[in-house]
């Protein structure tokens, strides 16, 4: 037997558009006014691959990346610019201590125990504050009573709970975070998130980081304009086959055919993040041929009724309509879920 390795070629990719990547921060960059923007790369750049990512927003001038841990900052260490800031958004445990003393990145501190075990080190942090959110983050009671003259802060951040509708949380926390950074200062502030930029400059401060709308994402009507699809979902056909009126496509039978009309069987399901909640509503594209998905879609196959592009056969590839407000829409599933579940049996490619 040949010890060659045998190349096999995906039968399912994402197109991945680097230059909308790059608009995309910069559009974001410009709503962000006098505050420098950064780039929230958690779960491998929401996806689409974190070392790209960096590459490729470092050129356009990025200088802070967010990850949420200590693996995730491993793996871009060695990607960065020297003037590049990282910051994990987890914080540090005590059994991450050992790795992150020597390691570039810097955590976010979200705890008085973390502060404790951090403050020992006289190495940089951020301190993260709990405006309301209640998930991570120091609370404000907690702040004044602590003398913070001891520790090299960064970036003082909190993070907004409902930045994407207009209610009033946002100008709570907002007033929260304020009066906290009276008690605890650092070289820098932080609020806003992708949809928070686009509350406007008072929550801005001094730098931002914005995540899914880097990445395609529109929380807010404001972004709709200015935000670029990034993500394109490719899939190949398996097998063309011809429906009879009255013939059942999938499990459960979720779609029966009433017309004679052509289908193709698709090699992408629900394992690789094109999930459930697109069954009978998805839509699959052929240049500007809209190619609807038919019945229940299964782990690793979809139908689509190929009606309006009858000439498509095996190994043909189709992209899936993927633009992540107009998918949430049809799916019922969050922006958030729709890029990152995106799965590894794609392959990826820069265009």
């Amino acid at each position: 037997m040949s010890d060659k390795v045998i190349d096999i070629p995906a039968t399912a990719r994402l197109r991945l558009d680097g230059e909308a990547l790059v608009a995309n921060w910069r559009a974001l960059d410009d709503m962000s006014g006098a505050a420098s923007t950064g780039a929230a790369i958690k779960a491998n750049a929401y996806g689409l691959g974190a070392v790209e990512v960096v590459r490729r927003l470092q050129s356009a001038g990025c200088r802070d990346f967010y990850v949420a841990n200590w693996q995730e900052a491993r793996e871009i260490e060695a990607s960065v610019e020297e003037g590049t800031r990282i910051s994990v958004l987890n914080g540090v445990r005590p059994d991450d201590m050992q790795y992150a003393m020597g390691s570039l990145a810097k955590p976010v501190l979200n705890s008085v125990e973390q502060v404790y075990r951090w403050q020992e080190t006289g190495l940089p942090c951020d301190l993260m504050i709990n405006s309301g959110m209640n998930r991570l983050g120091i609370n404000p009671a907690d702040i004044e009573q602590y003398d913070w003259n001891g520790l090299d802060i960064d970036i003082v951040m909190s993070h907004l709970a409902s930045a994407d509708e207009d209610v009033p949380q946002n100008a709570d926390q907002l007033n929260q975070f304020d009066s906290v950074l009276q008690y605890v200062s650092g070289k820098r502030a932080s609020l806003s998130n992708s949809a928070g930029i686009a509350l406007g400059q008072a929550y801005h401060f001094d730098c931002t980081r914005p995540g899914l709308s880097l990445y395609g994402g529109k929380q807010r009507p404001e972004l709709s304009a200015a935000i670029k699809q990034v993500v394109f979902p490719e899939t190949q056909i398996l097998q063309v086959r011809e429906l009879q009126v009255g013939d059942k496509v999938g499990y459960n039978a979720k779609y029966t055919a009433e017309r004679d009309h052509p289908i193709a069987i698709l090699a992408m399901g629900y394992a690789d993040g094109y999930l459930r909640g697109f069954s009978n509503t998805g839509l699959f594209l052929r240049g500007q041929t809209k190619l609807p998905v038919l019945g229940r879609v299964s782990m690793d196959l979809i139908a689509i009724d190929i009606s309006g592009a009858s000439d498509l056969g095996e190994s043909d590839w189709v992209t899936a309509q993927y633009d992540l407000p107009t998918a949430s829409r049809q799916s019922g599933l969050s922006q958030y879920e729709l890029i990152t579940g995106l799965g590894n049996r794609y392959s990826r490619y820069w265009v």
